[in-house]
């Protein structure tokens, strides 16, 4: 089994070839300096393909992390996964990168909130247990408080939102990499849940416009 791992979320973007049938296991990986993932992402997949000697369509799935973060960079890796799924014939799985920051944090007894920064003192939060999503949305910080309160750690991998969660004593680790997604393609292989390239969309997680105006509301009143 042969997978391709992409995630351009981030500061940094990163993709990872993973191989074996049972426990597949990286192979090759490449970082994608600051903002360079729109230039550089399909030329460095397609260079570590070659370096390998595989080819589009004997992979047995491409593995995108969708989101939420960086509006660009998300747009950057979905559409090359996409097109690159459509190519190929490639079955295609979206991972959260909540999921991925959450499972992060090592053997936690209980659910782990996840925390990324959204920008207007707002938080991209997720709430999994053993992997499973519990719920995904975008989150003020008097809202974080309520939400971790009923979880077993918060886990964030941005100075700044540990710095704005001080409080909570955050658990800070790491910037998840493509990487780190393949025990979630993995698992999405084994149940054989797969995306429609037609329809899969990025994980924004940002309010609607009824929501917005609401709070706006109840602030002004």
């Amino acid at each position: 089994m042969r997978l391709l791992l992409i995630d351009t979320c981030g500061n940094e973007g990163s993709i990872a070839l993973a191989e074996g049938d049972v426990l597949p296991r990286i192979v090759a990986s490449e970082m994608l300096p600051g903002r360079s993932a729109s230039e550089r992402l399909l030329p460095v997949i397609r260079e570590r393909m070659e370096a390998a000697g595989w080819k589009l369509n004997e992979l047995a799935a491409i593995g995108v992390v969708n989101g939420p973060g960086s509006f660009t960079g998300v747009r950057v890796g979905l559409s090359a996964a996409k097109g690159l799924s459509e190519a190929g014939q490639v079955p295609l799985i979206a991972i959260s990168r909540l999921a991925i920051l959450a499972n992060t944090g090592g053997e936690i007894e209980g659910s782990v909130c996840s925390a990324l920064d959204a920008g207007r003192g707002e938080f991209y939060a997720g709430v999994y247990a053993k992997r499973q999503r519990v719920s995904e949305a975008l989150l003020t910080s008097e809202e974080i408080v309520g939400v971790s309160e009923q979880t077993s750690a918060l886990i964030v991998c941005e100075e700044r939102v540990r710095e704005a969660l001080s409080a909570l004593v955050p658990l800070r680790v790491d910037e998840p990499k493509a990487a780190d997604a393949l025990p979630f393609v993995m698992g999405r292989i084994a149940e054989k849940r797969f995306e429609d390239v037609a329809t899969i969309d990025a994980n924004y997680l940002r309010r609607t416009d009824q929501e917005i105006f609401a709070k706006i509301v109840r602030v002004a009143g």
